[in-house]
């Protein structure tokens, strides 16, 4: 049953696919969507930061919040059939920003797309909550420097004898609580999804070293952080009456460390035949966290118990 499942939600993404092909990025909903989801009735609205938004894969409709027409939202919403239909994930957003404008974004509040006639709303954020973009920037090696074999990124995120990434993902919970309790506010009737993150750190070793130059001794600890991280979004849309998907298992074994043609996450050095940001899911990427949105959508509950 769960093989024909995924194959269902694999031919609808194929369909979408085809059809974003033909209409130079373009979906009309009516000939993406397979026979076995029909059009969606209400609005779905997406919110998120740059893992959902989908940064410089094309075509890209909001420059600002590095915002793509192929990303999981802008698939799911054509494998379904929806018509009315609000992206508003941004590149750089926080829980924070769900509720006010985002600077310099031209971004609404997120929460300003949902209203009492959305029936299904998903949401990737949490990240920038914990700080993704300095954790890369600290225990990503520079180039004039050679990668060190220990584990200078874990010393330094540990050294008051406590792990900071862990009380910062601590520090989170109750935000992504607040925001999924909002979400069921302002939208009453609608299915809530909270996406995971993808893998970006594998276990290949000598890959991580070239793809992303973090040390060995650090890649064990940033894997653990990110899975620390799922894990508490999964714990909070269990108790917030939320479906989480999980996107580990479609992007195992296409993460930032894997040779190029196999990788969902970008290294630090995206090739211009492939656009994206670096360590940030490619077109590739956005369309297996699609099928898992799907896939989820098939098994969870329609509604909040």
């Amino acid at each position: 049953m769960q093989r024909r499942k995924r194959n269902r939600s694999r031919w609808a993404l194929a369909a979408v696919g085809t059809a974003l092909a033909l209409g130079a990025g373009v979906v009309t909903p009516a000939s993406a969507a397979p026979s076995a989801a029909s059009a969606a009735d209400g609005r779905y609205v997406a919110l998120g930061d740059s893992y959902t938004s989908g940064p410089l894969i094309p075509r890209q409709v909001h420059r600002k919040c590095a915002r793509s027409d192929v990303n999981y939202p802008s698939l799911t919403r054509a494998a379904l059939g929806f018509t009315d239909f609000a992206d508003v994930s941004c590149g750089g957003a926080t829980t924070d920003d769900m509720w006010e404008p985002q600077s310099g974004k031209d971004n609404p509040a997120q929460f300003e797309a949902l209203s009492e006639d959305t029936s299904l709303v998903t949401i990737g954020i949490g990240g920038n909550d914990i700080g993704f973009g300095e954790i890369l920037v600290k225990c990503s090696t520079a180039l004039a420097k050679p990668v060190p074999r220990d584990n200078p990124c874990e010393r330094y995120y540990t050294q008051s004898g406590a792990d900071e990434l862990q009380r910062r993902i601590d520090a989170t919970a109750p935000k992504i609580a607040a925001v999924l309790e909002a979400v069921h506010q302002r939208a009453k009737h609608a299915r809530v999804v909270l996406v995971g993150y993808p893998v970006v750190v594998g276990d290949d070793t000598e890959g991580c070293r070239q793809s992303l130059r973090i040390a060995d001794g650090d890649q064990p600890y940033l894997r653990r952080t990110l899975h620390r991280l799922d894990a508490m979004l999964h714990r909070e849309a269990d108790t917030h009456g939320a479906l989480y998907v999980d996107t580990t298992a479609v992007t195992t074994g296409h993460d930032a460390c894997q040779p190029f043609d196999d990788r969902y996450v970008e290294g630090l050095f995206p090739r211009l035949t492939r656009p994206a940001v670096a360590v940030h899911p490619n077109a590739n990427g956005e369309r297996a966290m699609a099928e898992a949105v799907l896939d989820a959508l098939q098994d969870g509950p329609r509604t909040r118990r």
